[in-house]
């Protein structure tokens, strides 16, 4: 084999280790949001929202029961 061959060779495996680097990540992302939207669709249970008390007067102040 020789020498510029086995450069050749080398910078392959250098140009494919870091595509394997670079575009694993995006293809495990890929991946990932591919099972998300295939995933069938939840409905989501709304909390009661409690309605806080406005007075129609600030200033005044509720009275205590006796």
């Amino acid at each position: 084999m020789s020498s510029t061959n086995r450069s050749n060779k080398r910078v392959w495996t250098v140009v494919c280790a870091v595509a394997t680097v670079v575009l694993g990540p995006a293809a495990v992302t890929a991946s990932a949001l591919d099972q998300a939207n295939a995933a069938p669709l939840h409905h989501t249970v709304k909390a009661d929202q409690t309605q806080a008390y406005l007075p129609t007067d600030p200033t005044r102040r509720r009275t205590t029961a006796a």
